[in-house]
């Protein structure tokens, strides 16, 4: 998508699609303008968040990870989300995920949190010929998720359910390209028991589907 946006000018309808997803009301006015300033490169480090937040960012950088609207860049093991290291201090970075950047840049200029439009938009200009039918996938997802947990056995049965059975491997692997899932490498009981690998769903993006 271009990357026309002024963090200075455009926040406004941003935070307005915001406040239909998050109950903070009173932090949504700082954190769209944290958000809309973050879309222009995809990162925004703690010094940048200070200068706009001009208090105390941890609150609002804490709210932001809790969300997955942004991620620290710094990691321990592997990029999946559990594996992030937070730090709140001078020098670190943090990004925004892939379809947040999408709904971020939908939201500053329609005032719209709007999974679908950003989902349809993203496996299009990734090039998938299934791109139409994943917003219904992930609304699927969505609704069958507990605590923001799906296995890999349920996304197989709801590709299944929609014709995509065949795609099943590389849909998770674009879901996680995309930011909407992430795998819970530590939860070793849960996989065993569920038979699958199990991952978390972004809460930004499902709750997107329920507003």
């Amino acid at each position: 998508m271009a990357d026309t946006e002024k963090s200075t000018t455009l926040p406004g309808r941003l935070e307005e699609a915001l406040s239909t997803v998050l109950s903070h009301s009173m932090i949504t006015g700082i954190l769209s303008r944290v958000l809309a300033h973050a879309v222009q490169k995809g990162t925004i480090c703690y010094q940048e968040i200070k200068e706009i937040v001009r208090d105390n960012p941890e609150d609002l950088i804490l709210l932001a990870d809790e969300w997955r609207l942004l991620l620290t860049v710094n990691t321990t093991k592997s990029s999946s989300w559990e594996d992030r290291l937070l730090l709140l201090k001078n020098g670190e970075a943090y990004e925004i995920p892939n379809i947040i950047q999408y709904l971020v840049r939908i939201g500053i200029h329609t005032g719209k949190w709007d999974p679908e439009k950003a989902i349809v938009t993203f496996f299009e200009e990734l090039g998938d010929s299934t791109f139409k039918q994943i917003p219904e996938l992930v609304r699927n997802i969505s609704e069958i998720a507990v605590n923001h947990r799906i296995s890999g056995n349920q996304i197989k049965m709801v590709c299944l359910r929609l014709g995509l059975s065949d795609r099943v491997d590389s849909l998770i692997a674009e879901l996680k390209a995309a930011g909407i899932i992430s795998p819970k490498l530590g939860s070793i009981s849960e996989t065993n028991r569920e038979g699958s690998p199990v991952y978390e769903l972004n809460p930004a993006v499902a709750i997107g589907f329920s507003s």
